[in-house]
């Protein structure tokens, strides 16, 4: 599994001590709002913990579990998932309330995203993002995604944003355009 840094995080494996951490993010019904299956008790979050593993196993990417540097705090998860009958390769990104508003799930999906292009050599990405999530739809405009269209998923409508990558790249890093 790829581990990747930005200048305040490390994307790395899930570990089993991210247990707490993730609970206190998957049990928490203002993060889960708009994630479609609602807050999580502990072996939920664990079961989906192992299911985010598996998605690295069978698809050779996924979720990475986020840490902050500084401090070493599980923060989070944000990767990239198309599990089967997704219409695309989605990034997606879901942080423990307490840390947002940093700009934490920008840096992490930015670097998700080139991962996408440079690594998966994927020529388009997606964002599935419930049509209230505000924060979310802030996000992706930042990476450069537009809304594309509408769809659902499990039952949950959702509007889709993307993004295309462009021919080229510079300094190694591919140019991205929407």
């Amino acid at each position: 599994m790829e581990t990747l840094e930005t200048e305040r995080l490390v994307l790395r494996q899930f570990r089993e001590s991210d247990l707490d951490a993730y609970v206190a993010m998957t049990g928490d019904p203002d993060v889960m709002r708009y994630l479609g299956s609602g807050p999580m008790n502990r072996s939920e979050a664990w079961r989906n913990m192992a299911m985010i593993l598996g998605h690295w196993r069978l698809r050779g990417f996924g979720f990475w579990a986020v840490e902050e540097k500084q401090t070493g705090e599980m923060l989070g998860r944000v990767g990239c998932w198309r599990p089967e009958g997704w219409p695309g390769l989605e990034v997606g990104w879901a942080l423990r309330r307490v840390y947002w508003g940093k700009g934490y799930a920008t840096e992490a999906a930015s670097a998700s995203l080139e991962f996408a292009f440079a690594t998966l050599q994927e020529r388009h990405v997606i964002s599935m993002i419930h049509g209230d999530n505000l924060a979310s739809k802030r996000v992706a405009r930042r990476l450069g995604m537009r809304l594309e269209g509408r769809t659902e998923i499990f039952d949950i409508p959702v509007e889709v944003y993307g993004i295309r990558r462009a021919g080229a790249t510079i300094a190694g890093t591919p140019a991205l355009r929407s």
